[in-house]
Parts: C-alpha cells; sequence; structure tokens
C-alpha cells in the first residue's frame, strides 16, 4: 500500500499576535540567504565587492515574487483575475508559477547588471547556483504543502496526499511525488553546475555556458517531469501541459545560447574562421 503524507505546514505560531510561520516560509527565508551566499562566493572570486551581492538581495526577491504571481495569474487562473482582479494582491490565498518567477528573476538580472554594468551573461551565470538551489527547495516546500502534486498511479512510487485530494486516507488516490522529483533535479543541477564551474576553469569559463547549462537541463527536466505531474489550471485537452510549453522557450533559448558560445570557441581558436 503507498505511504500516506500527512504533515501539518505550520511550524509554530508566534506568541501574542497568533501569527502561524509555515515550513514553506522558513524554507524560502533559507533560499534567500543561501542564495546570497551562493551569488556573494562568485562575487569575492571574481574580486568584487560584497555590496554588489547585497545590492541583489531585494531586487531579486522582488523579482521572483512578483514573477511567480503574476506568472500565475497570466498562465494559469487569468479567468479568475477577470473575474475578481482583486485576488492578484491576495497571495496567501495561493497561487506562485516558477516561469513567472524565472522571468522576473531575468528581468531583475538584466537591471542589476546595468546598474553595476556588468554583462548580463556574466551574471546570470553567478547566480545560476541559487538558481538551482532555489529550485529544488521550493519543491521540498511544496512537498510539505502537499501541493503540485503528481497524476494517480498504480505503480511503486506512488504516495497519498489527503491534504490534497480532501478526502479519508483510506479512499485517497496514491499519486507521483512529483515535487521529490523536481527536489532532485535541482540539487542535481547545482552539482552539475559545481562540476562545470571547476571543469571550465572557474574565473576561465565562457561567458554563458552556466547559463546555459541551466536553462537547458532544468527546463528539459521540468518538461519530462510534467509527464507525470497533475495540470494545474489546464482545462485543455492537448498533448502537452501549459507547463511544457511554458519549458520549451527555456529550453530553447539555452540550445542558442550554447550554440554562441560553441561558435565564439571555434572562431577563437588557432585556425578557426573569424
Amino acid at each position: 500500500m503507498a505511504p500516506i503524507w500527512v504533515f501539518d505546514p505550520v511550524a509554530f505560531v508566534i506568541p501574542g499576535v497568533g501569527w502561524p510561520v509555515r515550513y514553506y516560509g522558513i524554507i524560502f527565508g533559507c533560499v534567500l540567504v543561501a542564495g546570497f551566499l551562493f551569488f556573494r562566493w562568485q562575487a569575492v572570486r571574481a574580486g568584487r565587492p560584497e555590496d554588489e551581492a547585497y545590492a541583489f538581495v531585494a531586487p531579486g526577491a522582488l523579482g521572483v515574487l512578483l514573477g511567480a504571481r503574476l506568472g500565475h495569474v497570466l498562465f494559469y487562473n487569468f479567468d479568475r483575475f477577470l473575474h475578481d482582479p482583486a485576488w492578484m494582491i491576495r497571495v496567501w490565498d495561493g497561487g506562485l508559477a516558477s516561469h513567472g518567477a524565472t522571468l522576473g528573476l531575468i528581468l531583475a538580472l538584466w537591471l542589476f547588471s546595468r546598474r553595476w554594468k556588468r554583462p548580463f551573461w556574466d551574471t546570470c551565470d553567478r547566480f545560476s547556483f541559487s538558481a538551482a538551489f532555489g529550485a529544488a527547495m521550493v519543491r521540498l516546500g511544496n512537498f510539505l504543502n502537499s501541493e503540485i502534486v503528481g497524476k494517480v498511479t498504480d505503480g511503486p512510487f506512488g504516495v497519498r496526499f489527503p491534504g490534497y485530494d480532501r478526502l479519508p486516507a483510506e479512499f485517497t488516490p496514491a499519486r507521483y511525488p512529483s515535487q521529490l522529483a523536481e527536489f532532485g533535479l535541482g540539487l542535481a543541477i547545482l552539482g552539475v553546475l559545481l562540476w562545470l564551474d571547476r571543469r571550465l576553469g572557474r574565473e576561465k569559463r565562457p561567458r554563458g555556458a552556466l547559463s546555459a547549462a541551466f536553462l537547458i537541463l532544468y527546463f528539459s527536466g521540468r518538461f519530462l517531469v510534467e509527464f507525470i505531474k497533475e495540470r494545474h489550471g489546464a482545462a485543455d485537452d492537448f498533448i502537452l501541459s501549459r507547463g511544457q510549453l511554458l519549458s520549451l522557450p527555456g529550453i530553447l533559448l539555452g540550445v542558442l545560447l550554447l550554440r554562441r558560445i560553441l561558435k565564439q570557441r571555434r572562431a577563437a581558436a588557432p585556425g578557426g574562421r573569424g
């Protein structure tokens, strides 16, 4: 019989005010701290001031939150927004989209690189470690919350989520724990990025190489995981889910970036064509 996942998402309640503190919020706080530490490590290694890393904390967090919320509204629940526009600002009512978070983060990185006069893809490379770690930990938070679940399965890897299906445990169907698949995906990509950084010579690495690797690996992984994930907010019967369609531009951008890097390296090689 498939294991049952029942977990109280509230870590504790703040005394006096009665505000619940959820594990998801704690995880998000850890993502901000770890993301900053990764970005600071990259900045310091490049001989840049620590202030540069500190300066990205606020715009980076804001870009992720606003992008994730807008992405959820536009990509998955636009009809609900039209019916109730005020719902957009009720973030406590649920609804964040990772594809929207990616777009918000890219915009924040672009504005940041212009302000500090840094090459855009170099900034993205240095932030790729933070992005991979964040992608993994957010899915761990989804698992704790019994949300973003997988499709129903009779296979050996199913988990029952009574909190999601709103059914007694004995009547709850087993589902793929797709959140854990994406958690593992994020950690695996982080490992690959750390290996690539060393393999490509650290500060001698081609500009954009880590960004291309992240885009290709993460969105390809997301595309595959979507096959076992429950469709959220997608009422159509198209062969690809909305999450898969939204992953395709990320894969394409990564491939084009990688192609440009390889072309530049061939041109720079002895005897190569310019």
